[in-house]
Parts: C-alpha cells; structure tokens; sequence
C-alpha cells in the first residue's frame, strides 16, 4: 500500500485530491498535515498531524518527523506557499515529491512575472501593468483607461481571486488598493492593474513528465461559488463547470507552460479568460498542484491525481489522449450543502412548459 502525505489536507483541494485517490482501484495510506485540526476531521486521512505554518524555523524538521514516522513515500504539497517551499528544499525532505523547477514556480507564484514571462513568448495575455506605488498610480490607470473601459485591479500574489476587482475610475482603484493596505496588511507594490477579459473563463489541467505531456482536459467555469456575493461578480471557485474541447484553449495553456518551464514536470494548471475579440488570454498558471476541483475530472472518467501518484512512483501508465481526456458538455455541479454532482449533456429535467 503506497503510503503519501497531503499538506494542507485541511482544505477543500486537498479533500477532493484525496477523493481521486478513493475512487482508485488500489487502496492507500494517506496521512494529512495542516496549520489547525478542525477541517481535517472532515478529510478521510488513516493519520493526522498539525503543522506550523512552513515559515516556522522547525516546519521543515517536524515535517520529516512525521515522514519517518509514517514511513511516508511521497508527499504531495497542495497549498501554494508550501508547493513553493518544498520545492525549494526537497533535497532535504526525507520523501519523494512531484513537482515542477523552482525557476518555473518563482515565475507563476508572482502574476506579474508571469504576464511579463508568457508576453515574451507571444502567449496571449492581457494587457497588465505593475504598481510600483500609490504615486504611480494615476498614471499607470490612465494609461489603460485609454484602451479599456474597465480595468481589473488584482494581487500579484495568492489565490481564489485575491483582492480582485474590475473598476471604472481611478477613485475606486485607489480606494480598493488602500482598503487592502489598511485592512490586510499589503502595500500598493502587491498589486497589478490589467485589461478587463469580458468573456468565457476556462482552466486547463495538465500532466506532464519530464517535458511530455501525458493528458490533459479543460472545463468551462460557468457559474462561480458566492459569485452573487462578490463585488467583482466572480470567484476562481465554479459552482457550475462543464468541460470543452478547444483547439484554441489548448494550444494557448500548453505554449504558456512551456513558456514558464521548458520542461514541465508534474500538474500545471493553466486559468484563461477570454478578451473583447474572444481569444482565451492567460490570467495565471497553478503548477506543483491540483484545482479545487480536480475531483470534476476524476468522476468523469480521467482520475489525474491517481496518474500523478502513479507516475511519481515510477509506475507505467495506460495509453491516454494527451488533450481532450474526455467529452464535452459534462456539466459539475457543486454546493456548499450538497454532494457535487455530474451531468451529462444539457438536457435538464425541469419543465419549460405548464
């Protein structure tokens, strides 16, 4: 029985990660860590352990503690803060991991570095700016104002839509930045101002092993999570999702890996919007882990986590479609209070006519 330890088991990605791997033939010993006990009683781990947080000088000691008492083989970092620290000492974690260069990871954990990197490459992007400082600002919103009507101002750093918000005047740009310097902590250099993308928004999940691409799919998000609730209208979270087959959606996330890294190694997971003219735009990548839903594509039929596991430990794969794992139009729906659901097609069962 493969033994593997999931950081940050506690949340939501890392439980649907660990529900891939239950809908798996083979069985495993799964051993959970996370900064707070309380979310992983609701996570089916064999073992549970409290971490610090990985900026502790002894996270890195207590965590090979837990290795060694568990006899763990693999470990499989899912948050972003720890994707990047084990990946940067991974020489010194008593476990094997699957994870992409610390070069490729530096360049994705910063949005603005990954605009400007992907840019470079003539990967279609939106049009973004850095916010040096409050001073610079007023020049750097007008700049884009000239050439969009709204203007997304977003963290550089973090996810689930960090401090995102599409705005119209350079008052409420301001205003928002200053709320999350006040509030939160950041400073103005934590931003970046962009073009508003209007259209359709897709994610792309990838597989890949020493520069090949193994398989791949991506899904449509059509509805977000509380997204009647957020001022922007949106969250990174879907409530409802589909997938899609397209060329263009393809091409567009695989020559943006390959822009950040050469040759990519293990799950990139690549977030597009699509632009005025309709063509999908790269807003970020996610690598070294899965989405939130990485569950959506292991029920349909293209378990990703479990192919990862399988081929962190070197094992043989069956023969996949490297895009386009599975059909189109299966639909994912999801809730706070309710068990998620699949769908097939777009035939729905309520009654248009009474």
């Amino acid at each position: 029985m493969k033994r593997i330890l999931i950081t940050g088991a506690g949340g939501n990605a890392a439980q649907n990660f660990i529900r891939s791997l239950r809908m798996a033939e083979e069985n495993f010993y799964i051993v959970g860590t996370d900064t707070s006990p309380i979310h992983m009683e609701c996570t089916d781990l064999e073992a549970r352990y409290i971490l610090p947080r990985f900026t502790d000088p002894e996270y890195l000691t207590k965590l090979n503690r837990i290795i060694q008492k568990e006899q763990v083989e693999l470990i499989h970092p899912q948050p972003d803060v720890e994707v990047g620290f084990i990946t940067q000492y991974r020489d010194k974690i008593n476990a094997k991991s699957f994870l992409p260069s610390l070069e490729a990871i530096e360049i994705c954990h910063d949005k603005t570095k990954t605009n400007e990197c992907l840019k470079s490459h003539g990967v279609s992007v939106p049009h973004s700016v850095h916010v040096d400082s409050m001073e610079a600002l007023p020049d750097l919103f007008y700049d884009l104002k000239r050439l969009f009507d709204i203007v997304w101002v977003r963290a550089t750093r973090g996810a689930g839509s960090k401090a995102a918000l599409p705005v119209k005047t350079l008052d409420q740009a301001r205003n928002w930045i200053k709320y999350w310097i006040d509030m939160k902590g950041m400073t103005a250099s934590d931003f970046m101002i962009s073009e508003f993308l209007p259209g359709k928004e897709y994610a792309f999940q990838s597989l890949w092993h020493e520069g090949k691409l193994i398989t791949s799919m991506a899904r449509e998000r059509v509805e977000y999570m509380f997204g009647n609730l957020m001022p922007s209208g949106q969250s990174s979270s879907p409530s409802i999702a589909k997938t899609v087959q397209r060329n263009d959606v393809n091409e567009v996330a695989v020559k943006s890996i390959l822009a950040v890294d050469p040759k990519p190694h293990g799950v990139f997971c690549v977030d597009m919007k699509e632009n005025s003219a309709a063509t999908p735009c790269v807003t970020e990548i996610n690598l070294g882990r899965f989405f939130t839903t990485s569950n959506f594509f292991s029920q349909a039929g293209s378990n990703m986590p479990y192919y990862y596991v399988q081929l962190a430990f070197g094992e043989k794969l069956p023969q996949l479609p490297q895009y386009n794992a599975l059909e189109a139009d299966l639909y994912w729906v999801r809730g706070v209070d309710r068990e998620p659901r699949l769908f097939q097609g777009t035939k729905w069962s309520a009654n248009t006519e009474y």
